[in-house]
């Protein structure tokens, strides 16, 4: 029997853009095994695997070309997206999804998509003697939560010409490394990058769940509530965020880029 998969390019309203994300709809649980390979076989970031549950809600997990990982932005975006889409939800309910990382809820927002994600606030750290190799760059602050490293940088410029050891960044341990600064343009309060090799994705072209960190601790610094961000990736991306005390809303649009069939 043929299995539905959309590839949605998230975080971006025109195609070629964003972060491209597998989105595949199942009728029942499958072996782990079986999504695995076919994250690897798409070659995307990350490939979410979705499953009606009783009640209207849909179990959602989320998979790079190599591990099954516990929380993820642009691909739940892009299931949002794919559920309305595709009239399996209508464009007023919404899309509710049961994760490792607990509920998770995306509303269409006008021509935009607001997820409601856990805040995930990083706390300060002593740098690790390697973290100079890894980002070349000298850092101004070094923060960590339960998945990834934060690295502040002294300006964007430093963000956007960074030349990390990605070697060096799989063995600082942990899902990845966010780089970030403030931003030298007005129309974005921060700029970001994302690295994850020990996930299988060298850099993120637009990392939702990193504004779970990003978003509190810019807030924190920059007084405000509501931001929005810029991943300075090969492909960049535009990313809203809006920080509500142990949530964070996470804004961005979708394009389907490609609708098909697994036969396998």
């Amino acid at each position: 029997m043929a299995v539905p998969i959309y590839v949605v390019d998230a975080f971006t309203e025109v195609p070629f853009a964003g972060n491209p994300a597998g989105v595949c709809f199942l009728e029942k649980p499958v072996e782990d095994s079986w999504m695995a390979s076919v994250a690897h076989e798409m070659g995307h970031a990350e490939t979410a695997f979705l499953i009606p549950l009783a009640g209207g809600d849909y179990s959602l997990r989320w998979f790079t070309p190599t591990i099954e990982v516990d929380l993820c932005g642009h691909a739940t975006l892009a299931s949002a997206h794919a559920l309305w889409q595709t009239g399996r939800l209508s464009l007023e309910e919404p899309a509710c999804f049961q994760t490792k990382s607990g509920p998770l809820v995306a509303r269409r927002d006008g021509d935009f998509i607001r997820m409601d994600f856990p805040a995930e606030p990083v706390h300060e750290i002593q740098a690790p003697p390697t973290l100079r190799l890894a980002v070349n760059k000298p850092p101004v602050w070094v923060g960590q939560n339960r998945m990834d490293m934060l690295v502040q940088l002294e300006n964007a410029e430093s963000v956007r010409s960074l030349g990390p050891s990605i070697n060096a960044i799989a063995m600082l341990g942990g899902r990845g490394v966010i780089v970030t600064a403030e931003s030298d343009v007005p129309q974005y309060d921060y700029i970001c990058r994302f690295f994850a090799p020990a996930a299988g994705v060298p850099e993120d072209n637009a990392t939702g769940s990193a504004q779970c960190a990003l978003g509190p601790f810019w807030g924190e610094r920059l007084g405000k509530t509501s931001m929005m961000s810029y991943q300075a990736s090969p492909r960049g991306a535009v990313l809203g965020v809006e920080v509500k005390g142990e949530r964070v809303d996470i804004i961005g649009q979708a394009f389907t880029m490609l609708e098909g069939s697994l036969l396998c």
